[in-house]
């Protein structure tokens, strides 16, 4: 059962579209705590806290179900907490003690797909949601759409746009009534790679000018890291792992982490004197028992090829490719035989079936415990 009441005395003292006061500047734009929803009795978001600094961008990553949209709705207040709390600018929108619905709360809302009004002109979409009066909404709407070089284009209908200038409507029609927080759910993910890059540019550069602070949700890693000044990566309803992009990515909490980032070679050992032995060399193990078994991961472009006078371990080629920027080399270590991946810059194609020699850069080998030890 909900545990939320009828909104009560505070909710109703905040009109529509109210601007919540700037926060201290201690006290981050956005604050969530202790969120968590449950469908048919399963839980879709589990204790899920965090919190987002006026002007910065948050990214909530993660693979599709793991409870990242769940958790922008229960912000936005379209879906209604089971329990725990969301402040905007130090003004609770949900606690135990209340609920403020989804228009009431000073935020901006951009979808997958743009959700614009059909028979609604650029203009107008722009405009839905200024309440002010009507030359300083024109002045608004003229302004922003000359910020994204859409100025021409204030007469014609959605479907008369392409894909890229619909999301930039979108965004900026979400950007008009000035809101506190931006919640954006995988805004660029409708859009082919080539327009998407750009697209994602030029919102990012709007949304940094205007210090608008931002949660996105993406499964897209690179996007997150493009886009995001911190990362708040999701698991099965619970938020695994929160920080800068370079944290997550040279330092993250669990094989997971690291795997969503890029592919991983494994190899694995156990712990004797400090180091994990394995088929790829030694690896420092801090804080690893004695004994215990471990895995090692070293990402494709931490694994080099090397000649066999400095050392490395023997690999038989299975394949090789050429990318482009890079080579990608396939192969399997001798002896063992595991499977293990190389990405070198420039061309370098040695023939299948021929033996090479693999190693670790220093320091790039990620340590994690077995599950058990």
């Amino acid at each position: 059962m909900n545990q939320f009441a009828s909104p009560p005395e505070w909710a109703s003292q905040v009109d529509a579209h109210d601007a919540a006061p700037d926060p201290a500047p201690s006290q981050p734009m956005l604050e969530v705590s202790a969120l968590c929803r449950r469908f048919a009795g399963v839980a879709a978001v589990e204790d899920v806290g965090f919190d987002v600094a006026q002007g910065e961008v948050t990214c909530l990553l993660g693979p599709s179900g793991c409870g990242k949209s769940t958790t922008l709705r229960m912000i936005a207040g379209i879906e209604r907490p089971d329990s725990g709390a969301v402040r905007i600018g130090g003004r609770a929108m949900s606690d135990a003690g209340g609920f403020l619905p989804p228009e009431r709360r000073p935020v901006g809302l951009v979808f997958q797909d743009f959700a614009l009004f059909p028979h609604l002109d650029v203009a107008a979409n722009v405009g839905f949601g200024l309440q002010g009066p009507a030359r300083q909404n024109r002045d608004r709407i003229g302004e922003l759409l000359e910020r994204v070089g859409l100025s021409g284009h204030a007469a014609k209908y959605p479907h008369e746009l392409s894909g890229g200038e619909q999301q930039r409507v979108a965004l900026i029609r979400a950007l008009a009534p000035r809101p506190c927080v931006m919640l954006m759910d995988e805004p660029f993910s409708s859009l082919d790679h080539r327009l998407r890059d750009g697209v994602r540019d030029a919102a990012l550069d709007l949304l940094r000018e205007t210090e608008t602070t931002v949660l996105m949700v993406t499964h897209d890693p690179e996007e997150a890291m493009l886009m995001g000044h911190r990362i708040a990566v999701m698991r099965k309803g619970r938020l695994i792992q929160e920080g800068r992009p370079d944290e997550l990515y040279n330092r993250p909490a669990d094989r997971g982490v690291a795997a969503f980032f890029s592919d991983l070679n494994i190899v694995s050992g156990r712990v004797s004197g400090g180091r994990v032995q394995t088929g790829l060399g030694a690896f420092p193990a801090p804080g690893l028992a004695e004994g215990s078994r471990a895995e090692v991961a070293i990402r494709p472009q931490h694994l080099v090829p090397t000649d066999t006078e400095t050392g490395g371990t023997p690999a038989r080629v299975e394949r090789a490719r050429y990318l482009g920027r890079e080579s990608l080399i396939e192969m399997r270590l001798e002896p063992g035989g595991a499977a293990m991946k190389s990405r070198v810059p420039g061309l370098i194609l040695p023939a299948p079936g021929s033996l090479i020699h693999v190693a670790a850069q220093p320091g790039s080998a990620m340590v994690f415990a077995c599950d058990g030890e």
